[in-house]
């Protein structure tokens, strides 16, 4: 998934579930999207995070 996929992804996901999303890096280079609270990567691998709460 590309960047830009994994934001728009990561906006639908965040504004339809009303959770924080979490956008990372995969090991081989792919973008991934999942809720906040089920990451459990690196902390290196977040490249953004949509927060539906925030301002």
């Amino acid at each position: 998934m590309s960047l830009a996929d994994a934001h728009a992804f990561a906006f639908s996901l965040a504004s339809t579930l009303m959770v924080s999303i979490v956008i990372f890096r995969a090991g081989d280079g792919t973008m991934g999207v999942m809720p906040a609270t089920e990451y459990d990567g690196e902390d290196d691998a977040i490249v953004d995070e949509m927060d539906p709460f925030a301002p």
